[in-house]
């Protein structure tokens, strides 16, 4: 460790003195970060001067004045001969104090934090039932309304963060086109056009074959997810599931139960999103989801409700917001221990350790907290991740 009171004194001086600043018994050949016509922002940042790590950005130090600063940089030159310069911005004697910390010789290493994008499948009812009354609209416009709105559709908000595509099934009243299935051509980043086509394309009409539609999804995954992406059908449905000729609603409902089991051994999550169903129907789909994501017999998953245009937008902003991650990999490895000692920032704004962000892994970071919020509201937010030589495992 450095001499703490030689450290204090000489930041106060360098606030003093500027270019003309002496060290030991030579004069620093050139000005430092903060001393340029052109000084970078962080020179003007305010801080705390006793937090532990440091909340200035990387290459800064706190003064005793509060606020960010930096008089040399590792490969700059400013300290001249017998100093070296901390990762810190600070000059410091190479002989006669305590050897420099690691951080003195082993320069900050900085990772591209890449978000973690879901793969998101909307498997959307529009059998016949869904032109039915809802509130001041119908069940088909008010589900188009809250997903593809030009102002506030859940897509139209959320196309940046996840990959998304869509599968409507209403089963075709001749046997011989049933099932019938249409879809967006794949799930992409900023989709919202395609979906908004694809929904004005189509009326309701047909019964509700969920089994063969979910099927359909599952397969629809096949060889088509972005390595680290993980899969999520949500599945948004007004009636019984049934199927196609005679089959009864009891073997509709048996074909959705095998579909999503089958969907969760596959790795693919399924949430269900119903509109306007109580009683007997809704305990139907109670099943589908707690078998489209795994639930032990005696519990339940959570069912998402629709049962006005309001609610179903909720249900559908839930959902999506919720699969959307506030997880970041990184390009190498950490030692997870000393995480604490990296600097992470949001939109440039420096994230406190264990409150805003924390590591899940040696190379995963995810952010806490109103952090985790801004990501989410932040069209494109940017992330950086920042940490010690030492820290980096090889």
């Amino acid at each position: 460790m450095h001499k703490l009171g030689f450290h204090s004194v000489f930041t106060r001086a360098a606030l003093t003195l500027g270019t003309t600043l002496l060290i030991g018994c030579g004069i620093r050949p050139s000005a430092g970060p903060c001393e340029a016509k052109q000084a970078p922002a962080a020179c003007t940042q305010t801080c705390d001067v006793n937090a532990t790590p440091s909340t200035c950005p990387t290459g800064f130090h706190c003064n005793l004045d509060g606020v960010c600063a930096a008089v040399c940089t590792l490969d700059g030159g400013e300290c001249g001969a017998g100093l070296i310069c901390t990762t810190d911005g600070r000059c410091i004697d190479d002989g006669h104090l305590d050897p420099p910390g690691p951080d003195a010789m082993c320069p900050a290493v900085n990772f591209t934090a890449t978000p973690v994008t879901p793969s998101i499948q909307l498997l959307i009812d529009r059998s016949g039932s869904m032109q039915y009354e809802f509130g001041l609209t119908n069940r088909w416009d008010a589900l188009r309304a809250a997903l593809v709105d030009p102002s506030n559709g859940v897509v139209e908000q959320l196309q940046s963060k996840a990959y998304i595509g869509a599968t409507i099934f209403p089963g075709g009243l001749d046997d011989a086109i049933c099932p019938i299935f249409d879809q967006t051509s794949a799930r992409v980043l900023n989709g919202a056009a395609a979906l908004r086509s694809l929904l004005d394309a189509k009326l309701p009409d047909g019964g509700t074959p969920t089994g063969d539609a979910m099927n359909q999804a599952v397969a629809s995954f096949s060889g088509t997810v972005p390595p680290g992406s993980p899969p999520i059908i949500v599945l948004a449905t007004d009636g019984d599931p049934n199927g196609c000729g005679d089959e009864t609603t009891e073997q509709g409902q048996a074909a959705s139960l095998a579909a999503a089991t089958a969907a969760h051994a596959a790795g693919i999550n399924v949430y269900v999103l119903a509109l306007s169903l109580q009683g007997e129907s809704l305990e139907r789909l109670q099943a589908v989801a707690d078998a489209g994501q795994g639930v032990p017999s005696g519990q339940h998953a959570v069912i998402y409700h629709g049962d006005d245009p309001a609610q179903l937008k909720q249900a559908f902003d839930t959902i999506i917001r919720g699969v959307v991650s506030c997880d970041f990999a990184i390009n190498g490895n950490i030692d997870i221990a000393q995480a604490a000692n990296g600097t992470v920032t949001l939109n440039g704004r420096t994230l406190m350790f264990g409150t805003e962000w924390t590591a899940n892994s040696s190379n995963q970071l995810q952010l806490l907290g109103a952090a985790c919020d801004e990501l989410k509201a932040t069209t494109t937010p940017t992330v950086t991740a920042t940490f010690p030589c030492e820290v980096v495992i090889e």
